[in-house]
């Protein structure tokens, strides 16, 4: 009768109650506190994993329920896969809407076995009729394992005590990270100035897009090398390099005769192939660095290894980080990185990219990342060593760690220079009024903000960390586990629990 909706009218009635500090009603326990004038305040109960990797399989906390939410799995189930995912499996309740995956292990990469290694890599060529999609009249077998991963992809190799990653080039930048042993690379660039250099473990290496170069294993130790490369295409996969044996085994014979200026049986018997990866003899074994060919156009300007691990780390509050990039890396102008270590109990702080997406790889421990996508939507993954991440540009997120060791984990970016803006900064050098409007902290809390990064900050206090363990009695009242229901899916006796956590 006087153009009011019956919507309208419940909506200024609880807009009155909101004002008046009337709570919601909801299911967060009456100790929460009250709603701001505005919106209800965040649930301060703990929101942790529920259970670790160590965890056994048929505890009846291994499954999708979080409180009063989700139920048992009656359907076959992959408990493996269950530990490692606790928060894909059972999500935190401050996970919400739809963030893409961003976790791929290297474990379930498709494998290539050569007489002298393997490689794995992230994104793979199946052939038909697996998965295919048409490119003109042709057909292009590609598997892409993490479709977020739009601006890098990564191979995972490993090459026996002499054994030979073939001469080659790509269309992209190669990066490296030497995992163990030691790698001796030589490298050709385009005014025909060389280079020869061997990499340890903990080093890196870079060649820009075009430089042709080859990747051998020393016999500095018996078990040759292993490393990971990453690639500044997220389309890339190592079966589209360009080889030295390939390409020659598709030249007419003829015009290798002519190229060369060498008698006609003199290429007879190179490879009818491509060897990609081949056993080395005790001929080809690597020498000494400075025995490299002289170059009459002389040697390259920039260096293209670096030896991380001889680099001093910045030590932060809770752990270490490493920062390399083309300030220090001069030739590595498309990938810049960072080594961060993470004591137990603490976490690489809640940051983001402004303009580049992040690789990440996970060489020890066990962490945790939630990525908050903007619009409400977030989501939690739980990784352990040999395990990839993958956050675009400008979503926020942390690492923290959820074991009892070190978390040992790299950053990967397509960028000249790392960059990325820390939380905790960015608020201690807002106007603190400001900062009190939006979040309503005291000045207590806001002097406690840093105005530098901390990278990893101070772990928190033993007490709390306790307090916040699901093993903890109010992270239990939180999980409504009830200890009086007998076979209750709920009934959960911390002492008898294997969680790590």
């Amino acid at each position: 009768m006087f153009g009011i909706s019956v919507s309208r009218i419940l909506s200024i009635a609880l807009l009155f109650r909101l004002g008046a500090g009337a709570p919601f009603a909801s299911s967060v326990s009456s100790s929460a506190p009250q709603s701001s004038p505005t919106v209800p305040f965040v649930d301060t109960n703990p929101n942790l994993p529920l259970w670790g990797p160590n965890t056994d399989p048929n505890d009846p906390v291994v499954a999708p329920i979080r409180g009063q939410l989700g139920a048992t799995v009656l359907g076959p189930d992959n408990k493996p896969i269950d530990l490692q995912s606790p928060d894909i499996l059972a999500p935190p309740t401050t996970d919400h809407g739809s963030v893409p995956n961003v976790k791929w292990p290297f474990s379930m990469s498709h494998n290539r076995l050569f007489t002298g290694g393997w490689a794995r890599t992230q994104n793979g060529i199946l052939p038909l009729p697996v998965f295919f999609v048409q490119c003109g009249n042709s057909f292009l077998h590609v598997v892409d394992a993490l479709p977020v991963a739009k601006a890098m992809a990564a191979v995972n190799m490993r090459l026996k005590a002499g054994a030979i990653r073939e001469l080659h080039w790509h269309k992209t930048s190669e990066w490296a990270y030497v995992l163990k042993g030691y790698t001796q690379v030589t490298a050709v660039d385009t005014e025909g100035r060389n280079f020869v250099g061997t990499a340890g473990p903990g080093d890196l290496w870079f060649f820009p897009a075009g430089i042709p170069h080859s990747l051998q294993a020393t016999n500095d130790t018996e078990d040759g090398s292993e490393f990971i490369l990453v690639f500044d295409d997220g389309e890339f996969a190592d079966d589209q390099t360009f080889l030295l044996t390939d390409w020659l085994a598709h030249t007419p014979y003829e015009v290798l005769l002519k190229n060369f200026g060498v008698e006609s049986d003199a290429f007879a018997r190179i490879p009818g192939k491509e060897l990609f990866i081949f056993p080395g003899t005790d001929a080809s074994f690597p020498g000494p660095d400075s025995d490299a060919p002289q170059s009459p156009q002389g040697t390259v300007p920039e260096p293209y290894v670096f030896p991380l691990s001889k680099m001093n780390a910045t030590t932060t509050p809770g752990g270490t980080v490493k920062i390399v990039d083309s300030s220090i890396f001069k030739i590595s102008t498309t990938i810049a990185m960072a080594e961060v270590t993470v004591n137990p109990g603490g976490m690489r702080e809640l940051h983001w990219h402004p303009t580049m997406d992040e690789w990440s790889f996970f060489l020890e421990g066990e962490g945790r990342v939630t990525v908050f996508a903007s619009q409400g939507n977030a989501r939690t993954f739980n990784y352990q060593a040999g395990d990839i991440g993958y956050v675009p540009s400008g979503m926020g997120h942390y690492v923290e760690n959820t074991g009892n060791t070190t978390l040992r984990f790299l950053e990967i970016f397509n960028t000249a220079r790392f960059q990325d803006v820390s939380l905790n900064q960015w608020l201690a050098l807002t106007p603190p009024e400001l900062v009190k409007a939006h979040l309503n902290i005291d000045d207590a809390t806001v002097a406690k903000l840093s105005k530098t990064k901390q990278v990893v900050p101070s772990p928190i206090s033993p007490e709390l960390s306790s307090a916040l363990s699901p093993q903890h009695p109010a992270a239990i009242h939180d999980l409504n586990i009830n200890n009086d229901v007998p076979g209750s899916r709920n009934t959960f006796n911390p002492a008898s629990s294997t969680s790590s956590y």
